[in-house]
């Protein structure tokens, strides 16, 4: 579970820095990297969307039961 946490948290970055690039200088990375519209790069939108789905989650159980204890119950301490 560990393990899928971090790959999630690290596609979710690259989301939000692609994100980034686009707004300051309409500089589209995964397209650039991947070919705009190829199988690839939706292969890396829908799995940042699928991971920002995911890190709903432990977001939700901050916010009833308060932070420290989400992690625990999210076994991260």
């Amino acid at each position: 579970m560990r393990a899928l946490n971090i790959i999630t948290l690290l596609l979710i970055i690259v989301g939000g820095l692609n994100w980034g690039l686009v707004g300051a200088f309409e500089f589209n990375l995964v397209d650039a990297l991947f070919g705009a519209g190829s199988v690839f790069s939706k292969a890396v939108y829908v799995l940042v969307g699928v991971s920002a789905i995911w890190q709903l989650i432990p977001f939700v159980r901050s916010m009833s039961v308060g932070e420290t204890a989400a992690q625990r119950a999210h076994g991260r301490y």
